[in-house]
């Protein structure tokens, strides 16, 4: 296939970008109505978990990492007015609950424990011990309770045919069938944290233009998340943070989420196509918000093709060094769990297309 020009690739790829958006419509909103009645059903039999309600445009509890992959975060109850754990502790147990001679390796970059005394109010099942270890709430106490309600939703609400659990994973994982494919789902426990911002996170730094001072400070407004994702220790999250910033990019009439709309249409069908890739649509918006920061004017905005092709440099840089920066939590590398081997092959595609842009495997 020959190379295309500015013009032709603009159009080839936001032509793919409206077919997709449609397809992926549908796969959504069938998505959200499992998601709607596995959560109700959970509820009902566990006070600690909300349910997520239907909604007919965005769902902020719904994330499309990739077509066949969405992260739902859903929301734990009877946790409130949190504040930043004032002393450090040690811990010394098992997941058991067993005491350990040394202690557990202290959490780092996005990961952190979670004491319910960090709470100025939480519901008496918090401190159960079915997930609390010596006043830890701990996360693979916290999937073990959840992955049982999960299954158990799925028989009462009738949904074995279309849903499944996959139980190789330490997380809660789910295959929905929906109309065109079939699609994964993981199924996180989340505190939400809407009154505070996390230490961690020292964002925005000094005497960046992008974005402004003031829209900073509403995006932080927003706080943060911790989502029970691995053993010990919680895993910080911006979903809702990241997502206000993503609405707010093109107010000055650029072409940044044109970009990356393009951008992830191109990652699915040819640099990393595949179930469970190994760059997903969070990687892609993390390189956009770095991007931004460096290119913080319009004129770097206005001309399709040379912003586009500059996030692919961008892109590749990363993925060619295996280190993309958390843009919150920036001493954290988002790549420090991928494949080194997957990492390098989709390099090489990216290399091959800023040598000779197609929109297609050659």
């Amino acid at each position: 296939m020959k190379s295309l020009a500015a013009g032709d690739l603009e159009d080839c790829l936001l032509n793919k970008v409206g077919a997709r958006r449609q397809q992926l419509s549908q796969i959504v909103e069938e998505v959200q109505s499992v998601v709607h009645h596995l959560t109700t059903e959970i509820s009902h039999q566990d006070v600690r978990f909300q349910a997520i309600p239907y909604s007919d445009t965005y769902n902020g509890n719904i994330k499309v990492l990739a077509p066949s992959q969405f992260l739902v975060t859903v929301p734990v109850k009877g946790l409130a007015g949190y504040r930043e754990a004032r002393e450090q502790r040690w811990r010394y147990y098992t997941l058991q609950g067993t005491r350990l001679s040394c202690p557990v390796q202290d959490p780092e970059g996005l990961q952190q424990w979670l004491e319910v005394e960090q709470f100025m109010k939480s519901l008496w099942q918090w401190h159960e011990a079915d997930v609390n270890i010596e006043g830890d709430i701990v996360p693979a106490k916290v999937l073990q309770v959840f992955r049982k309600l999960v299954e158990n939703a799925i028989g009462t609400c009738h949904l074995s045919g279309k849903v499944s659990m996959l139980t190789h994973h330490s997380a809660v994982w789910v295959a929905v069938e929906t109309a065109t494919r079939q699609v994964e789902l993981e199924l996180v426990p989340t505190v939400e944290i809407p009154t505070a911002w996390s230490e961690k996170a020292r964002w925005p730094p000094c005497l960046k233009r992008w974005p402004s001072r003031q829209r900073a400070e509403c995006i932080k407004s927003f706080g943060f998340a911790l989502l029970a994702c691995s053993h010990y220790h919680w895993q910080l999250s911006f979903l809702q943070a990241e997502q206000v910033l993503l609405q707010q990019l093109d107010e000055d009439g650029g072409c940044r989420r044109k970009c990356l709309r393009a951008l992830r249409q191109m990652k699915e069908d040819v640099w990393c196509p595949g179930k469970r890739p190994v760059i997903t649509s969070h990687h892609l918006q993390t390189v956009l918000f770095w991007t931004c920061e460096k290119y913080p004017h319009l004129r770097d905005w206005r001309v399709f093709s040379k912003a586009f092709l500059r996030l692919v440099r961008k892109l590749h840089k990363c993925v060619s060094q295996h280190f993309l920066k958390h843009y919150f939590v920036r001493k954290s590398n988002l790549f420090r769990y991928a494949g080194a081997g997957d990492l390098d092959a989709v390099a090489q595609r990216l290399a091959l297309f800023l040598k000779s842009p197609q929109i297609s495997q050659p």
